[in-house]
């Protein structure tokens, strides 16, 4: 059986950290038997990368999203990207790079650095811990993502300047999904394991914020994530 090492639901959501909920809609998709382990510091502290997720199979312990993945196709098989042309997996593989590399520093604002949704955020990640840690973890852990937004690059930005990134990636979602389904079609495949976690942990938390304004907009995106939970999540 995989073991997901994962954060606790939170945001009415499987998880709040978009990689986590990845994972986890990734592996519904393709149909393998999972068990989730909530994460806590000491499984914080056993995660290869420092980070969520990671899993644990067959006693090989492996963290990152995206190279979790890869070991599950190549051990499983690949369920849902095998019926894919070359092109499709080019254009998949470019969306998936603007969602994960871009539009996630945009999220991160809304929500580690705008100060609403970082109360909300706080709350959500750390209210659990016993004092003193939930007086100290959450702020030690503001300052090394605010330092790791700003070493990305998109940090360097003014606030501004960060939500006009996420509205054209937003938009560039919005525009490229269409009436479609899915995003390369008709049946889901892993590019919509991302875009499913990433777009409805910005639309459906209640963390208030323009970037999520812009993708309320978008009646199809809306839809998409709708469908998506109905499928693998009712």
């Amino acid at each position: 059986m995989i073991k997901l090492y994962q954060f606790d639901p939170a945001f009415g959501l499987p998880n709040a950290s978009p990689f986590c909920m990845k994972l986890e809609t990734w592996l519904r998709m393709a149909e393998l038997p999972f068990e989730i382990v909530p994460a806590s510091l000491q499984a914080l502290t056993r995660a290869p990368k420092g980070k969520m997720p990671y899993i644990e199979d067959q006693g090989v312990i492996i963290a990152d999203s995206t190279f979790i993945i890869d070991h599950l196709k190549l051990a499983y098989g690949d369920q849902l990207d095998a019926w894919l042309n070359a092109e499709q997996r080019a254009v998949a593989l470019a969306f998936q790079r603007l969602i994960e590399e871009n539009l996630y520093w945009a999220l991160v604002h809304t929500r580690w650095v705008e100060q609403a949704g970082w109360e909300l955020t706080r709350l959500a990640f750390f209210d659990k811990l016993a004092a003193p840690m939930k007086w100290v973890v959450p702020h030690v852990a503001r300052r090394g993502l605010i330092k790791e937004m700003h070493g990305h690059g998109m940090g360097r930005h003014s606030g501004e300047q960060i939500l006009a990134i996420g509205r054209r990636d937003i938009s560039a979602l919005a525009d490229f999904l269409g009436d479609k389904s899915y995003f390369m079609g008709s049946e889901p495949c892993t590019l919509d394991a991302s875009a499913y976690a990433f777009v409805s942990n910005l639309i459906w938390p209640p963390v208030e914020s323009a970037l999520k304004k812009h993708a309320l907009q978008f009646p199809q995106l809306q839809a998409y994530c709708e469908r998506t939970r109905s499928r693998y999540f009712s």
